[in-house]
């Protein structure tokens, strides 16, 4: 807290920005350098077409019919509820990090915050949502 309000009276001035710009004009001219030597090194291509060249390529495996073929809802589910539990436990880090800070009540936070974790998680499970069958 201390550090907080030390760092709330302070005045910046532009030479504390200085690290910053300086960073940001060699990444950019790190850029500009790379682009040009791929320009000057790398060959040049000729663009020659044929229905060959033009086929979609998926891995080296032969084109088959149509490509857009129906996907299990199954699919988007299983991913969209490992994205939302993934980002849950995101929270467990500050969490970890701040945890003498918080002293019991941040225990307790934490272990309401899991509990409604745990309960979505059982939600899921009970209406099926993770069991991969064929339909």
């Amino acid at each position: 807290m201390e550090y907080l309000s030390n760092v709330m009276e302070k005045t910046f001035v532009p030479e504390d920005f200085l690290p910053i710009a300086l960073q940001l004009i060699v990444a950019l001219l790190f850029v500009v350098a790379v682009m040009f030597l791929t320009h000057v090194i790398g060959g040049k291509r000729r663009r020659v077409r044929s229905t060959r060249k033009e086929e979609n390529f998926e891995c080296g495996i032969e084109v088959k019919g149509n490509a857009r073929f129906p996907y299990s809802v199954k699919y988007f589910l299983i991913a969209i509820l490992y994205v939302l539990f993934d980002v849950e436990v995101i929270f467990f880090y500050p969490w970890a990090v701040n945890f003498k800070d918080l002293k019991w009540a941040g225990f307790f936070e934490m272990l309401l915050f899991i509990a409604f974790f745990l309960v979505g998680f059982y939600y899921i499970l009970k209406k099926g949502a993770l069991e991969w069958t064929k339909s």
